[in-house]
């Protein structure tokens, strides 16, 4: 876990955006001694948000599986391809 103070931000935000950059990892700032702030990079942000998304889909795959909803069987997914193509798969 990457700590700094709101100090650190104000007077070298460069320094701040590097470590962002290279570790890929959140930092967490503080200000008055308790935390306050998280700062990362965009490409953590966004790789983060896929990740939150990814596990929701799966979390609702493994819900609908739970109560009986089979998903996708093959012969459902050949007829439905037959219907977007049209032609026997």
């Amino acid at each position: 876990m990457l700590i700094k103070s709101s100090t650190a931000l104000r007077s070298d935000y460069n320094a701040i955006s590097t470590l962002a950059q290279e570790t890929q990892e959140p930092i967490y700032i503080t200000k008055n001694g308790e935390g306050d702030l998280v700062v990362m990079s965009i490409e953590a942000f966004e790789l983060r948000e896929e990740l939150v998304k990814l596990e929701a889909s799966l979390e609702y795959a493994e819900r609908a599986r739970q109560q009986g909803d089979e998903g996708f069987s093959i012969e459902n997914s050949r007829a439905s391809l037959e219907v977007i193509y049209g032609t026997q798969v």
